[in-house]
């Protein structure tokens, strides 16, 4: 039987805190009216389903199309893993927007809320690009922007191991060189100590999963805390200005608000349009796993 939903405003934005008319389960949450929701809100707060790892499992796998990963975390179920990026401060970031694999959304279980701070961040890109002044935006859909950094070889194995499901010992780099280049955008080179130098080019604002409406959601003030910090520059190589970083900087700490935690929430973002992020860690029970999926393209 489906869950019935209310749902009232989350913030100052679009975003969207879901309960259960009546008392139900994540089992009862229908995918149609979970990506209709999401489709204007940007990013669900999902609270008082009673939700453990087994119910958010099977509700990111019925509403997905299929799952991601990041080879660097631990798995915990079959799709989810454990958020763990240290206690610093976590900048705004789409997940695995600075490669080709960005998924359309992004999933968290919160198992144990934190008793203090630590809340995990959003920033609709949508807002953040009405905000920010024309030159800037003129800048950003001038050209693309360019991630490069290099990736060690037990990482880039591991992510191979995933994309071929071959034992990673057995792919040569020639083959990650040859897959990297059906992926748009994305090259890869190899590199004397084995591991690879892989550069990624995508616009830094553009349409989302749900329309054409321009939201600038990218990478350029994320973490890289299982990974070298990238280099990101224009697509013509040059560096980008740091009065451009400090202007996306300043519009997007205005617009950033808080997803403050409870025991059993389930959140769901539009990878696509809302960065997210993390204050720092001050309870470090604090436990949090996230899935990352497809969904089936969704027209303009």
């Amino acid at each position: 039987m489906s869950t019935a939903l209310t749902t009232t405003p989350y913030g100052t934005g679009g975003g969207l805190l879901v309960t259960p008319a009546e008392p139900g389960a994540l089992s009862g949450v229908e995918p149609k009216e979970l990506l209709d929701l999401l489709a204007d809100a940007g990013f669900l707060l999902l609270r008082g389903f009673g939700a453990d790892m087994a119910s958010f499992t099977g509700l990111v796998q019925r509403t997905s199309t299929s799952t991601t990963l990041d080879p660097a975390r631990d798995f915990y179920s079959e799709v989810a893993q454990k958020v763990d990026a240290g206690l610093d401060e976590v900048g705004l970031h789409t997940e695995n927007g600075n490669s080709p694999f960005r998924s359309h959304l992004a999933w968290f279980f919160c198992e144990k809320a934190a008793t203090s701070g630590s809340q995990t961040t959003v920033c609709d890109g949508y807002r953040v690009w009405e905000k920010l002044e024309e030159p800037v935006r003129t800048a950003f859909l001038g050209q693309d922007i360019v991630y490069s950094r290099h990736v060690a070889e037990p990482q880039w194995r591991a992510m191979a191991h995933h994309l071929t499901g071959r034992p990673a010992e057995e792919i040569a780099v020639e083959e990650l060189v040859g897959l990297a280049a059906t992926l748009p955008g994305t090259e890869v080179t190899p590199e004397a100590d084995g591991g690879v130098r892989y550069a990624f080019r995508t616009p830094a604002a553009g349409p989302t999963l749900f329309g054409d409406r321009i939201s600038f959601a990218n990478s350029i003030l994320g973490p890289s805390f299982n990974y070298e910090k990238p280099h990101i520059t224009f697509a013509d190589g040059s560096e980008i200005p740091e009065e451009l970083l400090a202007a996306v900087t300043e519009t997007t700490g205005a617009l950033t608000e808080n997803l403050e935690w409870a025991d059993g929430d389930v959140a769901v973002i539009d990878n696509t349009r809302v960065m997210h992020g993390r204050r720092a860690i001050t309870d470090p029970r604090r436990t949090i796993y996230n899935a990352l999926s497809f969904v089936e393209p969704v027209a303009a």
